[in-house]
């Protein structure tokens, strides 16, 4: 096995940290055979890691790495954007048009059993832009109010979900089934108040928390989608549209304090200054793979031009709920 480089500050910065093959040639799942941890402990450290100029060719490769690196490789369930399935556990990335640019999240930070690692394959690097930016969470959260983090803390966030054909993912496609009765039963499971508005539309609530302790290093991180789902950080002209064509209770997405109270607008503003100060970004290659400690790391997409295919798998879930059972 060639020799590996590991640089912790190749950005000017730890995030991510980068893991390069030697000579070309390495094998990605025989390296993390036997460098699994290493990798595990440098994404706890850095928030991600860049496994670049390793032989990852296609979907086949990168689910080897993936069982390599963790024995629990996640379905995507409880879903808020739309992907595709290539093989068990290997998606694409989220299927928006390339002109729009998604903005920085934690990974289902907004359910009770969410992916403590999320990794990313450039199987075809995008012709211009389409980078994944990465963002501190842990920063953020040091970066944010304090009056306004300690609001959040008491409270957490209330996540309210309509389920509208044509407008949003309909309910079958969120939780992978056309039975009520299941997405009623996974609902009461995991702490979610299910309403029929009418056949086909199905509001969702649930509070979670907007502040964790990472499992690893017990670390605070600003873990939440308090600014992604909240109707002010769509572009202008579709949150007016949207208001203009419905209630609030029935927008896809909206999000507010524990409370119920509105989420001022200064705040959501406030969120995304703190992340974008927090933000950096790397060009795409082919081949790579990039780890992300979804705990510490929020993640984006910018828009691109060109061909572009990024495949994603998840691993490695916390559950709420069994932790507190």
């Amino acid at each position: 096995m060639g020799p590996v480089e590991i640089e912790t500050s190749w950005l000017g910065r730890p995030l991510p940290a980068l893991v390069r093959a030697g000579e070309p040639g390495v094998d990605l799942a025989e390296w993390l055979a036997g460098n699994a941890e290493q990798v595990h402990e440098l994404a706890c450290t850095a928030g991600a890691v860049l496994l670049r100029g390793f032989r990852v060719v296609d979907h086949v490769d990168f689910h080897a790495a993936m069982r390599a690196m963790s024995s629990d490789i996640l379905d995507y369930g409880e879903r808020s954007s739309p992907r595709i399935q290539v093989s068990e556990g290997v998606y694409t990335s989220t299927e928006y048009p390339a002109t729009e640019r998604i903005l920085p999240h934690n990974e289902q930070s907004y359910t009770t059993d969410w992916p403590t690692r999320i990794v990313f394959f450039c199987q075809q690097e995008p012709t211009k832009d389409g980078r994944t930016p990465l963002t501190d969470s842990r920063r953020v959260l040091a970066r944010l109010d304090p009056v306004v983090v300690e609001r959040f803390r008491r409270s957490g966030v209330r996540y309210v979900r309509n389920y509208l054909p044509g407008i949003s993912l309909s309910w079958q496609e969120a939780f992978q089934t056309g039975s009520r009765a299941e997405v009623e039963d996974y609902c009461r499971r995991r702490d979610i108040t299910a309403e029929w508005v009418s056949d086909e539309q199905l509001r969702t609530t649930q509070v979670r928390p907007a502040v964790h302790r990472h499992p690893v290093t017990g670390a605070e991180t600003w873990f939440n989608h308090a600014h992604f789902f909240h109707v002010s950080s769509l572009p202008t002209e579709v949150s007016e549209g949207l208001l203009a064509a419905l209630d609030e209770e029935d927008l896809p997405y909206n999000t507010y304090y524990g409370d119920g109270a509105a989420i001022e607008p200064g705040v959501v503003a406030g969120i995304h200054a703190a992340m974008d100060a927090e933000t950096v970004a790397f060009d795409w290659k082919q081949g790579d793979v990039l780890v992300v400690d979804n705990m510490i790391t929020a993640h984006a997409r910018e828009s691109f031009e060109g061909p572009r295919r990024i495949l994603t798998a998840m691993s490695d879930p916390i559950s709420t709920l069994r932790s507190r059972t």
